[in-house]
């Protein structure tokens, strides 16, 4: 049986004729085996022409000379019906171009979605890696509703079925790249750093001109308004010539009286065509800084005007060709047909089409209605569905004769007690149900409650959790109750390592992100650094990781602690560095072991607990600073109370004279020479005058000039005050809520999926060493 051949028809309804070919596939051969160019008695553009009119006539006769059953039909709109636009999409998943495509419609089709029809492809040379576009272009097609269904209603009117509605410009694309970029699409990988050489193809129509630039695996096009009839008109204005003989002296010009004067008086527009030749390709150009444009390709009727490639090839610098042949269609019958021969250039555009619906072309848009689609799927399919239905209806009728032959046989009565007992059943059922649904709300709403009151008993102790964690820090060593407590002559205060915190505070953010902003994390990055240079930590090779490790989000308070230390004895371990190597690197990397309610001890890092992000916010040096010896007050208390006094009470150790005490904060004192509520008593050479009003009356006492310095049980000097150089610092760290169950919750999932690993490695190791 011989194979069917599905034949496909490209057509176009042009301003001075309607031209169609049907093409079919022979193989992997393109081959054209019917044409037609049916020609308008006037050209839709005149002034009295009654365009409706003369289309409809044209495909009534086309339709008279041309079978279309069992034929797919694709029809074609000019370039300036429509809008095409050409962009390159982030690199993304192929799947998601979709969606990318729609935001990019909304923002370049000037019209209302809902109003339009668009389509949109991703062109060739595509760069697509595991299911990533990462160097691709897409181009998106519309056109307005109206203006489609205006382009649709000629042929809706002649019965004619369109399975393809294209802009003109993309079906002259369809059939230059496979007339000519064929097996540069098939072999060659895009390269958008050194792309092919691009040709020109000007597809010259009645009243415009549509220009595409492409190399293939790119297209650029432009609608240029000359055309035809720009030359038509030229005449007429300046030959005083009627329409139509200003068309036939065009068509004629070399068989004129004088055609040099039929040229002369076309060079303006000859001019205004090179003009927009020219600035449609320095626009290109300019758009594709490393494209190269070496030809230009004439098509269209308007192309065989006579001087026209000539005049193009010698004022654009370029090769100027006509396209004239179709190397690669098959149908010599129909190739060398007298009459397709003379209007060969106009078929560039039905040979687009006629490749497209044999899926031979590049372009795959289509901007035919779906619900025109629909309609003709269904009307196809109406014949197998009413052969459907009959069949069904027959069933039914056949099903319908034999259940009610069973039925007869049945009497309702004895299905009555059946009936009632499943009604009952039923009933029971459902008040079952209701009951076990009003237990489940039940059940739900104390679980909620219980998990309300557990996590207010999780959050009654995260404070002081979070105290305890900051306690872990501040390197307070355990006293050793067998040996006394170190004196600044057995342990310096420079190399005492504790912490000392004068402040907490907190601030509540609720957004920590804005806190983090990008002086803290230049300040925080710079520290982390110093502190692992410090201690000599290596960070993670994976940047990306630890930056994403670092980033704050969510909720959280800022912690702020004002201390110091005096640990400032050791060079290298000192100042801020002690800080960086205790107490923020605490902070960040610590441990800290906590009980549960049961009294099992858990161990949490500082990131368990929400600690995170330490930074040093302010400090200062004291290299001077020294702490008061209390033995040194305690033992000049009777004798040498002026001193004294001047540190704590305000009284005088002048001889001679006795003065009052300052104000303080206890009742008067007394000195050894004086009780009354002034504090002091003249004195002489020997006597004393006291102070009043000191934190401790027996150090308010003045002193007489020429008394030695106090010493200790030993003999030995009690010095006055002893060296401490103060450190002073304030630091600020980021502490999220989490709470101590949600903690040893994770830490039981952790414990779980880590014994789940090591079983199954070992069981790995049985099954390969048995």
């Amino acid at each position: 049986m011989a194979k069917k051949i599905s034949h496909v028809w490209g057509i176009e309804v042009g301003q001075s004729a309607v031209k169609a070919l049907r093409c079919h596939l022979d193989g992997d051969q393109v081959v054209a085996d019917a044409f037609d160019y049916v020609e308008y008695p006037k050209i839709l553009s005149q002034p009295d022409a009654n365009a409706e009119e003369l289309v409809a006539e044209a495909l009534q006769q086309f339709l008279s000379r041309n079978d279309l059953k069992h034929c797919r039909v694709g029809i074609s709109v000019p370039g300036q019906s429509g809008l095409s636009k050409f962009f390159k999409p982030p690199p993304v998943e192929v799947k998601k171009i979709p969606d990318i495509v729609k935001y990019e419609a909304k923002q370049q089709i000037p019209f209302d979605l809902n109003d339009v029809i668009w389509d949109f492809q991703q062109m060739a040379g595509s760069n697509i890696e595991d299911g990533y576009a990462l160097e691709s272009e897409v181009g998106l097609f519309a056109m307005k509703k109206e203006a489609v269904h205006r382009a649709l209603k000629p042929f809706r009117d002649a019965g004619i079925g369109v399975d393809l509605l294209q802009l003109a410009p993309m079906s002259v694309y369809n059939m230059l790249t496979y007339e000519k970029f064929s097996e540069r699409l098939a072999s060659e990988t895009f390269d958008p750093d050194e792309p092919p050489k691009s040709t020109v193809l000007l597809s010259m129509g009645t009243d415009s001109s549509d220009l595409i630039v492409t190399n293939g695996f790119r297209v650029w096009q432009r609608s240029m308004p000359i055309g035809g009839n720009h030359f038509t008109r030229q005449l007429t204005k300046d030959l005083k010539l009627t329409f139509a003989k200003a068309e036939h002296l065009k068509r004629n010009a070399m068989q004129a009286e004088d055609p040099k004067m039929v040229f002369q008086s076309m060079r303006p527009v000859f001019n205004d065509l090179v003009t927009e030749i020219q600035r449609s390709i320095s626009f290109f150009k300019s758009m594709n800084k490393k494209s190269e444009v070496d030809e230009l390709w004439l098509l269209g009727n308007t192309a065989r005007l006579p001087g026209l490639q000539p005049y193009l090839n010698k004022n654009l610098a370029m090769d100027t060709t006509n396209l004239d042949q179709f190397v690669r269609l098959g149908g010599d019958e129909v190739k060398n047909a007298p009459a397709f021969k003379e209007h060969q250039l106009a078929y560039g555009v039905v040979y687009g089409l006629c490749l497209q619906l044999l899926d031979k072309g590049s372009m795959s848009t289509n901007l035919v209605p779906r619900e025109i689609v629909v309609e003709r799927i269904i009307k196809a399919k109406k014949p197998w569905a009413v052969a459907a239905l009959s069949a069904m209806l027959l069933g039914f009728l056949a099903n319908y004769a034999f259940m009610q032959r069973s039925w007869s046989n049945v009497s309702a009565n004895k299905w009555s007690s059946a009936e009632q007992s499943a009604k009952s059943t039923s009933g029971a059922s459902k008040q079952e149900l209701d009951e076990d649904a009003k237990r489940k709300a039940t059940i739900e709403l104390l679980t909620k409650v219980g998990q309300e009151v557990s996590s207010n008993a999780d959050r009654r102790i995260l404070l002081p959790e979070l105290l305890v964690a900051i306690q872990g820090g501040l390197n307070r060593q355990a006293a050793d109750p067998n040996q006394p407590p170190p004196t600044p002559e057995t342990l310096p205060y420079s190399e005492r390592a504790d912490f000392h915190i004068e402040r907490i505070d907190s601030q509540y953010q609720p957004d920590l992100a804005k806190w983090y902003g990008k002086e803290v994390q230049s300040l925080y990055a710079l520290q982390k650094k110093a502190r692992e240079d410090l201690l000599k930590i290596t960070p993670p090779k994976d940047a990306a990781a630890q930056a994403a490790q670092d980033a704050l989000k969510g909720a959280g308070w800022v912690v702020e602690l004002e201390g110091y230390h005096y640990y400032n004895g050791k060079p290298g371990k000192e100042q801020e560095a002690h800080v960086f190597a205790n107490i923020m690197n605490y902070l960040e990397n610590g441990n800290l072991q906590l009980p549960d309610d049961a009294g099992k001890m858990y161990t949490f890092t500082m990131k368990e607990m929400g600690i995170s992000h330490p930074i040093m916010v302010s400090k200062s040096y004291d290299p001077n600073y020294r702490v008061p010896n209390p033995a040194y007050l305690i033992a000049t208390g009777g004798t040498a109370g002026g001193s004294a006094g001047g540190l704590l009470g305000g009284g005088s150790s002048r001889p001679n004279i006795g003065s009052s005490g300052g104000p303080g904060i206890g009742s008067a004192g007394s000195g050894s020479a004086g009780l009354d509520s002034e504090g002091g008593t003249a004195g002489g050479d020997t006597g004393a005058a006291g102070g009043a009003g000191g934190l401790g009356g027996g150090l308010g006492g003045g002193s007489a000039p020429g008394m030695t310095e106090p010493v200790d049980e030993n003999g030995k000097p009690i010095p006055k005050d002893f060296k401490a150089p103060k450190f002073t610092f304030t630091l600020q760290f980021v502490w999220q809520e989490a709470p101590r169950s949600k903690r040893i919750e994770l830490q039981i999932e952790e414990q779980k999926k880590a014994n789940k690993n090591q079983a199954g490695q070992q069981a790995n190791g049985v099954a390969a060493n048995p």
